[in-house]
């Protein structure tokens, strides 16, 4: 039977079993503790403050999300500009208790922040917990910690700065021990007066569990500790002085007299006369049952074999009674933790201290030899947990045992599977404005810093260099003072800008350094979410505020200058159209001194939302790409930089195509210098979404058989891999939702990253029968049982392959080819998706791949690619890939709330597809793409040479293409050369001239496709740069493109009805340098055929086709296809 459970429930129940994210978990934290408050007659509020930042880059949003429940219990949440300023504000809410005019009895304060702004607010934190918290409030210092790196510029690890600060730190070792030790932190803050901090990992908190409620725990207080006259809680007067460390001191001897009278550290397995004990803290401590797991060590054997393990849960200061006691009379303690040894340095103090309470032997970081042994530098594993443990076991207790399953398992270890020709590298988002801002004029170099615009790194912009978040800019006033005062520009958020950015500004005036700062105002803090700018923020504030400063240059360029006044802004500052962005950096740069360009254009994730929402107007303008006058040149996705720019083949090659599906509508691939664009827009009738198949959904769900459950054993680990941005999250929180109801355990922990710009997701799902049985949430290697990969490149990465074995994983593979950066930087990347389903298939075995393209499916039964990841999820339950109900997951979706009958109804045509893949197949018309012969190639080409001119043309093409065949036939079996020559010698012959463009866009058949998508009354815009029209040209001596209304439509017939003309004396275009350069390549195409064939041997076949191919590269219109003209004539030199 289900649990009755509801999103709601999270928050609301009080026993019983919830699922949390440790996100979640931390905003359940101050609910509980008022709730304790109020059971215990205390009148108390509670005030939370922090910044967000990967792996807390969450916690605001789901705090707005639970404003309802924060409010009923009087807690207050405010967003911080920064770190420090948060960690002052918590500081005020303890002097809550000493104020006259206080309205409740204290306030519990809780701040926030990743690691290295635990560094950055050391200053405020190490005050505030030296002047003390209040009696009847306590404060939490909650540190997202990335030990990984995950997601930050660098790994971090706040025990030690908490050990400055002399803080107490916490270091719970799931989510499930969040809602315990964020409850006993504040109790130990009231008692001790010391604020506490609270360790928050990537992998705890960023993973999902289901948790058994907690009983509200009652604290003792100590009976023979004895505070001081002076106190330990904040008072005032509290002047500078030596008394500050003296209470310090005294706060000390108070937080462990409060960890003797209620432990928080204990023995697992309780062994009294055990001779080895194993020391481990937090997510350490997981990996090591998990280690002691796959070593075949049970509570049963440890206790038989005279094993103990002590978890520590405050790692500063070390409660010394129950750690000696566990360390003493042993022959051995190995000390377990990841990164620093704080505990390891602890004891061994306390062993000079307490000489007799010292084991024969210590080892952690260290052996007794001195060398390396549980690695400080990145994250532990259970993995690698084995094999250290096993030798030190089968050292102490002879044999060799356990080394020997410790090598078993490290044979174990999956393949790294590594396929050329794209990576899944994190990317700006469809229509992102960082597409554009980021570009520099051609010589100029920009720095990047904190932030999405960090990514221009990778993207071929001039780019490089990493700065800490609001040191934007400074490290170059050095480096301008030693290279002649060069000049940069330095890209800054928004966000950035109001965090600290602006101080980084006021130093590189006050050097006068020659530098331009890139403020981008997106009206979102978008690396972390999209949330708002934690205060009032404009571009009129940010002009007037460097203005202030001293800067006089001041340029605002918008996609929607219109909106801007010149009066709002101080004098002289110019406002332009995005387009003149080249021209504005140019004069810039020129420019001595610092000068700011402020790029305002939406978030476009944010558009999206808000769209969805009805808060923004979603224009009715769609871009649509005429594939036949598209050359696949690729300089729209160059100037747009935009993933939504996708590959379309054809029959004539690679072309683009807009996914309008993933479309922002940001439009700059317009500006690509091609004429292939089309706007459509105005009274636009957009077809249904997808053709009706309701009669054949009905009958083909009525044939679904049930599916045999994967059996659990122990532990049922499924990987999920996909895409960020593409909802592939939803998947794993709907199986871990549906095993939750099903009172299963379950835990989810999703790696991201970067990924919610299209990065790679890795989720890593564990479902047991109890959550007991669950250890670490992360997959270890060769561990997979199955695998759901909604992406072909991420499921083929190292990462994901490590976790395969042989005869034993299962896996889905959605072989739909989506997009990656690599397309943007090369326009002919291959994803070599059959060379990764065949490595796949090779690493688990050919029996256990199973295949569909998702997408497709999604796109033509469901009229939108974003429900392919359901699809993905109902094919892979009815494979039997997924150990939960289908009553189950149907719940989980209904929990979700989102186009509920909709992902039904996708779940169910995954079903479909498992079941009978053919009856799909059939309502898809079976559509595939078949092999082309050369016969029919040369036939398709012929007959559209025929209408680009005449009928003479297709004879001379067929004619070459003829001779070369024959000439191929009597040295090779092959006809690879004779191909070659007929895709080049057809793409120089149909060069896209005025005539051309003309025909192809009254094309009855492309104008019939626009109606057909857009409805009869929809109004056409064609975006040219005719020469004859147009004499302007850009900043970098591009011809400026125009818009041209269905009026043209006319003028291009005629102008098509003239193709005759094309060539003579007549063909007004013919004189232009373009046309006379393309006739000439065709002439010179024919000379070096005719070479080639002439001196034909079996061995030049290869180099000759290499020749032929490179004409292909011949691609684009004007200044595009000049250059490209250039490259291949001085390779061929």
């Amino acid at each position: 039977m289900l649990d009755n459970y509801e999103l709601i429930d999270r928050y609301r129940r009080e026993s019983g079993r919830v699922l949390l994210t440790g996100t979640q978990a931390l905003v359940r934290i101050p609910l509980m503790q008022r709730t304790a408050d109020i059971a215990a007659g205390l009148n108390t509020a509670g005030f939370i403050s922090g910044y967000r930042g990967s792996p807390l880059g969450m916690l605001d949003q789901e705090l707005w999300r639970a404003r309802r429940f924060l409010e009923e219990s009087n807690i207050e949440f405010l967003p911080a500009v920064n770190e420090d300023l948060a960690a002052t504000a918590i500081l005020g809410s303890q002097q809550v208790e000493t104020d006259p005019g206080k309205t409740v009895d204290g306030v519990f304060g809780i701040w926030y922040g990743k690691g290295p702004g635990v560094d950055r607010a050391g200053d405020a934190l190490k005050h505030g917990n030296a002047y003390g918290s209040s009696p009847t409030g306590g404060v939490l210092v909650v540190a997202g910690d990335d030990h990984g790196c995950i997601s930050s510029s660098m790994p971090h690890q706040s025990d030690v700065a908490f050990l400055t600060f002399m803080m107490p730190h916490l270091n719970p070792a799931s989510v499930a021990e969040y809602l315990d030790y964020g409850l006993y932190g504040i109790a130990l803050s009231r008692f001790s007066g010391m604020w506490v901090g609270f360790k928050a990992i990537t992998e705890t908190v960023e993973s999902a569990m289901s948790v058994e409620l907690p009983v509200y725990r009652q604290f003792v207080i100590p009976a023979d500790y004895v505070a001081p006259a002076s106190g330990l809680h904040y008072r005032w007067p509290d002047f500078p002085g030596p008394q500050i460390e003296e209470r310090l001191e005294a706060k000390k001897a108070a937080t462990l007299a409060f960890v003797a009278a209620n432990p928080i550290d204990r023995k697992i397995f309780d062994v009294p006369d055990a001779k080895f004990g194993i020391v481990t803290t937090g997510k350490a401590h997981l990996d090591l049952l998990e280690a002691l797991r796959l070593l075949g060590i049970g509570g049963e054997d440890a206790r038989r074999i005279g094993i103990d393990v002590y978890k520590v849960g405050m790692v500063w200061p070390l409660e010394p009674v129950g750690a000696l006691d566990f360390v003493q009379r042993k022959n051995e303690v190995l000390v377990v933790e990841e990164k620093r040894g704080i505990i390891e340095s602890q004891f061994k103090e306390y062993f000079y201290d307490y000489p007799g309470k010292k084991p024969q032997r210590m080892v952690g970081k260290q052996d007794e030899n001195g060398e390396s042994l549980v690695p400080w530098i990145g994250e532990l594993s259970p993995i690698l947990l084995a094999p250290i443990v096993a030798a030190r076991l089968d050292r102490e207790f002879g044999g060799d045992r356990f080394m020997r399953r410790a090598e078993e398992l490290a044979r174990q270890r999956g393949p790294e599977i590594t396929v050329g020709g794209a990576t899944r590298m994190p990317y700006f988002c469809s229509g992102c404005p960082h597409n554009t801002s980021t570009k520099v004029p051609e010589g100029s170099k920009a720095l990047a810093g904190i932030g999405c615009h960090f990514m221009a790194s990778w993207m071929q912009r001039d780019t490089d260099g990493l700065i800490q978040m609001g040191g934007e800019g400074v490290n170059w006033i050095p480096r301008s003072k030693f290279n002649g005062g060069q000049h940069v520009f330095q890209n800054l958020g928004d966000g950035t800008f109001y965090h600290s950015g602006s101080l980084a500004i006021r130093q590189a005036i006050a050097a006068d350094t020659n530098i331009t700062y890139k403020i981008l105002y997106n009206d979102a803090v978008a690396m972390t979410g999209g949330q708002p700018v934690d205060g009032p923020l404009s571009v009129e504030g940010i002009a007037h505020s460097v203005h202030a400063e001293g800067v006089k240059r001041i340029a605002v360029v918008s996609d929607e200058p219109e909106l801007f006044d010149t009066s709002n802004f101080p004098a002289g500052t110019s406002i332009s159209h995005r387009n003149e962005l080249d021209k504005l950096q140019r004069e810039l740069r020129d420019i001595p001194g610092v000068t700011v360009l402020i790029y305002a254009q939406t978030c476009a994730t944010e558009k999206r939302r808000r769209r969805k929402r009805g808060k923004l107007e979603d224009p009715m303008k769609f871009v649509v790409i005429n594939e036949l006058v598209c050359e696949g040149c690729g300089d729209c996705s160059v100037e747009s930089n935009c993933l939504s720019v996708v590959p379309k083949e054809t029959p004539f090659g690679r072309k683009r195509q807009i996914d309008q599906n993933n479309c922002n509508k940001d439009y700059s691939c317009v500006n690509g210098f091609c004429p292939s664009f089309v706007t459509v827009e105005g009274d636009i009738a957009r077809p249904q979404a997808a053709a009706s198949y309701q009669d054949e959904f009905e009958l083909l769900n009525q044939q679904l058989p049930e599916t045999e459950i994967p059996k659990i054993d122990h532990c049922y680990d499924l990987l999920v891999t996909g895409v960020g941005g593409t909802g592939v999250i939803t998947v794993s929180a709907l199986i871990t939702m549906a095993a939750h109801v099903e009172r299963k355990g379950a835990s989810e922990l999703d790696f991201m990253g970067f990924a919610q710009k299209f990065g790679p997701v890795l989720s890593y799902l564990r479902i047991a029968e109890q959550p007991s049985d669950i250890n670490q949430v992360r997959i270890d290697p060769a561990r997979a049982d199955g695998l759901i990969g909604c992406d072909i490149v991420v499921s083929s990465s190292p990462k994901a392959s490590i976790t395969y074995q042989r005869d034993h994983t299962r896996a889905l593979i959605n072989t739909a080819e989506m997009l990656t950066g690599d397309f943007i930087q090369k326009r002919d990347a291959s994803l070599r998706a059959s060379d990764r389903v065949a490595a796949i298939s090779a690493a688990i075995g050919e029996q256990n791949l199973h295949t569909i393209d998702a997408n497709r499916l999604a796109e033509r039964l469901m009229g939108d690619t974003i429900y392919s990841n359901v699809i993905m999820v109902g094919c892979a339950w009815q494979q039997g890939l997924i150990p939960v109900s289908l009553a189950a997951l149907l719940r989980a979706i209904e929990l979700n709330g989102i186009k509920i009958e909709e992902n039904k109804q996708a779940f169910t045509w995954g079903r479909i597809a498992a079941h009978n893949a053919a009856a799909i197949e059939r309502i898809l018309d079976g559509s595939s793409h078949e092999v082309e012969t050369l016969d029919r190639m040369v036939e398709r080409r012929r007959a559209f040479l025929k209408d680009y001119q005449d009928k003479a043309l297709a004879d001379r093409y067929v004619a070459l293409v003829n001779r070369a065949r024959e000439a191929e036939s009597a040295v090779s079996d092959d006809n690879k050369l004779a191909t070659a020559i007929a895709k080049s010698y057809f793409r120089l012959l149909s060069y896209k001239d005025e005539y051309e463009v003309a025909r192809l866009h009254t094309d009855e058949n492309f104008l019939a496709s626009l109606r057909r998508d857009y409805g009869d009354r929809a109004k056409l815009r064609f975006h040219l740069a005719p020469p004859i029209l147009n004499g302007k040209r850009d900043s970098r001596g591009r011809p400026l493109k125009k818009e041209f209304g269905t009026w043209i439509l006319p003028l291009f017939r005629l102008l098509a009805s003239l193709k005759k003309l094309r060539g003579t004396a007549f063909d007004i275009f013919g004189y232009t340098a373009e046309r006379r350069m393309e006739r000439q390549l065709i002439a010179t195409f024919e000379d070096t055929v005719e070479d080639i064939l002439l001196h034909l041997e079996p061995n030049t076949i290869e180099q000759a086709c290499g020749h032929i191919g490179a004409y292909l590269d011949i691609r684009g219109y004007g200044p595009v296809k000049e250059e490209a003209v250039r490259k291949v004539l001085a390779k061929e030199e």
